[in-house]
C-alpha cells in the first residue's frame, strides 16, 4: 500500500500550541529568506497550509504575528546565546562567541530587519522582547553587578551590544568598508567591552 500525505491529518493532530509553534517558525523562514516585508498572515497560512482565520485566532493581526516572531526569535536565538555564556564562565567558551551569535540573531536570523520593519510600520515596542533576552543573559555575564544592585553599568554595556549588533546588521558591511576598516571591527570592539565586564566582575568578586 503507497501511502499518502495528507495535509488536513496533519493539521488535524496539531494543538494549539504546536499550530502556533509551526506558524511562527514558517514566518521565521520567510522573515530569513526573503525579509520582513513578506511575513504576513497570508503567507504564513499559506507556507504552513492554514487558513488566515486560523492565524487570526492566534496572533489577531499581522503586527501581532511579527511581534510573537520577535519573542520567538529571542527565545531560540538567545537560548543558544545563553549556552555560549555559560560556557564562557565554565572556561569552555569566550566573550567572543557570546558577541558573535548576538550579532547573528540580528543579522543572520533577520532580527534587525524585522525590528526596523516593525518599527518604521508602527510597532514601536518591536525590540522589547529581544532587549530584555539579551539584558538577562548580560546580567549572567556580570552577576555580581546584578546581585549587587549596582547593575547600571551592565544595562550600559545590553544597550551598547544591542546598538552594536543592530546597527551592524543593517549597515555594518557598507559603513566598515567606507571607513576601510575590516568587516568585524563591530563584533571586535563588542568582544573587548563584554572582555573587560568580565575583568571587571572578576576583580569586584
Amino acid at each position: 500500500m503507497v501511502y499518502r500525505y495528507d495535509p488536513m491529518a496533519t493539521r488535524k493532530r496539531l494543538s494549539p500550541e504546536e499550530s502556533r509553534l509551526a506558524a511562527l517558525e514558517a514566518a521565521r523562514a520567510l522573515l530569513i529568506e526573503t525579509g520582513p516585508q513578506s511575513v504576513t498572515l497570508k503567507a504564513v497560512a499559506a507556507r504552513i497550509g492554514r487558513t488566515h482565520a486560523n492565524l487570526l485566532h492566534h496572533f489577531g493581526s499581522a503586527a501581532g504575528l511579527q511581534k510573537a516572531l520577535a519573542a520567538h526569535l529571542a527565545e531560540t536565538v538567545c537560548s543558544t546565546i545563553a549556552d555560549a555564556v555559560r560556557a564562557s564562565r565554565a572556561g569552555l567558551g569566550s566573550p567572543r562567541e557570546v558577541v558573535d551569535l548576538a550579532f547573528d540573531a540580528f543579522d543572520k536570523e533577520g532580527a534587525g530587519a524585522l525590528a526596523s520593519w516593525m518599527i518604521l510600520t508602527g510597532n514601536e515596542d518591536a525590540l522589547t522582547p529581544i532587549v530584555e533576552t539579551i539584558h538577562n543573559l548580560v546580567d549572567e555575564i556580570a552577576p555580581y553587578e546584578a546581585d549587587h544592585g549596582d547593575a547600571t553599568h551592565v544595562h550600559e554595556e545590553t544597550l551598547a551590544l544591542v546598538l552594536m549588533a543592530m546597527g551592524d546588521a543593517l549597515i555594518g558591511t557598507a559603513l566598515s568598508r567606507s571607513l576601510g576598516l575590516p568587516s568585524t571591527a563591530a563584533r571586535d570592539r563588542a568582544e573587548r567591552m563584554l572582555v573587560r565586564s568580565l575583568e571587571t566582575a572578576s576583580d569586584a568578586g
